[in-house]
């Protein structure tokens, strides 16, 4: 017992790096590997879907999902996201944390699973059935977030935090790629078996019935390696600082964690009732008055980085294939067929994954235990801010013949810095500085924040990127793609001013941070 710290707590903060750590990045990344593929593989098949259920007879150009239909499916997801992280983070810090994990898993498969076997052959079927299911798909997404920081960062030792959490996050970069590797090979086993003209060349043949199988088996596909993890959730036991903390049971948190680390743990049995005792002192709500003195302003923090960030993020991301086509990356819709649109799109994808995606990840897994999380955070809110700006200044120049190859770049640079950078930190620290009793919950609320900036850049670039001289059919005059990267590089100077109220918890334990086993004044 050090400094009135239970054993078991101190024995998990001094733990060397194990097998049993890796077991838990794996088995809590596989879940937001899945929550990545389902949440952005709907942005490789919404043009396919526009040109199966909406394509008008003697159009010239094939068909394109309405405004309102694009932005449900799109955005449908991230509702049932935003519903999940606040219900299941509330849930978790009531039930504990393990007791639902199994549920979010089992969700997203079945969900998953749904999406993909949409029935019905009518656009309006089969549309309000896939939003339907993608919604409580997302549910269980939403469930995903809290109890995987939460379980890894009281799983693991306080010198290297942070990079575990961090390896949980990052998956979702493969699973982003994932997505789009499934899209190609689909795509192309289709392209080559059932070869077809394009749109401007036979706009009936251009869209081979076959193609309807080709959306479903990609939204289908990214279960498989989530279900395979799920035995292995079942099996982890309660998280030692839920046990000990919150269900006052310090001897089955000993005994749990022996098992995990290998090693004998006995708990003092005066020592840990006095320790509990002191964590029962500060018994406070998170509407109380003691909470917003200790945490008001670290929820405001956490909460107003995630909110500012995830307009940009998801903007780009969902989107990024209108812009690509807007720059001349992507061919004209016409001048291909269906398959070939589906193709073009998850390749694109792909390389910005690879290139710009996944590196950012891990560069923050490699430095964040080094550099700190205010520092990675700051920094990456600041070259977004930069790259997005060298994008929006000189856009007519990106987008003339020749130049889109450096539109790309500059482009992958963006998500470089948002996942080595605000991304992956600002799922970080929520799962650090709150007290136990309201982690689950804190990150809960922190996420949901930033689905609510999901959903505004989903809902809002969709509309806001129109040319305010020629929108897309069915769509009113926006600002144009140039002025909404400005208001993108805004909400990124923003965030980068919001961090200042985020509180560095590199290399200290979860109770020093949250000051957990400090008595409040008035029940000193």
């Amino acid at each position: 017992m050090a400094g009135g710290q239970l054993k078991v707590l101190t024995t998990l903060d001094q733990a060397k790096t194990q097998w049993y750590h890796f077991m838990a990045i794996v088995i809590a990344g596989m879940g937001f590997f899945t929550d990545a593929y389902d949440l952005f593989c709907i942005s490789l098949v919404s043009k396919l879907l526009g040109r199966l259920y909406y394509t008008e007879p003697n159009s010239p150009t094939p068909g394109s999902l309405p405004p309102n239909v694009s932005a449900a499916v799109n955005g449908v997801a991230l509702c049932g996201t935003l519903a999940g992280q606040l219900f299941f983070g509330w849930l978790g810090d009531k039930l504990g944390r393990k007791s639902v994990y199994g549920f979010t898993l089992v969700l997203m498969v079945v969900c998953s699973v749904a999406s993909g076997l949409s029935f019905g052959h009518t656009a309006k079927g089969v549309v309000s059935t896939l939003c339907f299911f993608r919604f409580w798909l997302g549910f269980g997404i939403g469930g995903d977030y809290p109890l995987s920081a939460t379980i890894m960062s009281e799983y693991a030792n306080k010198r290297t935090r942070g990079a575990f959490i961090a390896a949980v996050f990052a998956m979702q970069g493969f699973g982003i790629l994932f997505g789009a590797i499934v899209a190609l090979v689909v795509s192309a086993g289709f392209r080559n078996s059932y070869p077809a003209p394009s749109y401007q060349d036979n706009p009936g043949a251009s869209l081979i019935p076959e193609a309807d199988y080709v959306w479903r088996i990609i939204l289908m596909f990214g279960t498989i390696p989530a279900a395979l993890t799920y035995y292995w959730r079942m099996k982890m036991p309660e998280t030692a600082r839920y046990t000990a903390l919150i269900a006052r049971n310090a001897k089955q948190a000993a005994a749990d964690m022996s098992k995990v680390l290998n090693t004998e743990i006995e708990e003092d049995k005066e020592q840990a009732e006095l320790a509990t005792a002191r964590v029962g002192a500060n018994e406070w709500g998170l509407f109380s008055p003691q909470f917003m003195r200790r945490h008001g302003l670290h929820l405001v923090g956490t909460t107003t980085t995630w909110f500012l960030l995830d307009i940009a993020f998801y903007s780009q991301n969902l989107f990024q294939k209108d812009i690509f086509s807007k720059v001349g990356w992507i061919p004209p819709a016409k001048t291909m067929n269906a398959i070939e649109e589906v193709f073009r799109i998850a390749r694109a994808q792909a390389l910005i994954a690879l290139c710009g995606t996944i590196p950012g990840y891990w560069f923050t897994v490699a430095f964040i235990d080094i550099v700190g999380r205010f520092a990675i955070q700051l920094m990456g809110f600041f070259m977004m801010t930069v790259f997005i700006l060298g994008l929006a200044v000189p856009y007519h120049h990106w987008t003339t013949a020749g130049h889109h190859t450096g539109f790309v770049v500059m482009y992958g640079f963006t998500f470089f810095f948002a996942n080595f950078g605000p991304n992956s930190t600002t799922f970080i620290v929520p799962a650090e500085i709150f007290p136990a009793r309201l982690r689950s919950t804190c990150h809960g609320i922190s996420a949901a924040a930033g689905k609510a900036g999901a959903i505004i850049g989903a809902f809002g670039f969709l509309y806001a990127a129109q040319d305010p001289h020629k929108p897309e059919a069915g769509y009113s005059p926006g600002i144009g793609i140039r002025n909404a990267l400005f208001v993108l590089a805004g909400t990124n100077f923003l965030g980068m001013l919001m961090t200042l109220l985020v509180p560095e918890s590199k290399g200290l334990s979860l109770e020093e941070i949250s000051k957990e086993t400090v008595e409040d004044e008035e029940s000193a």
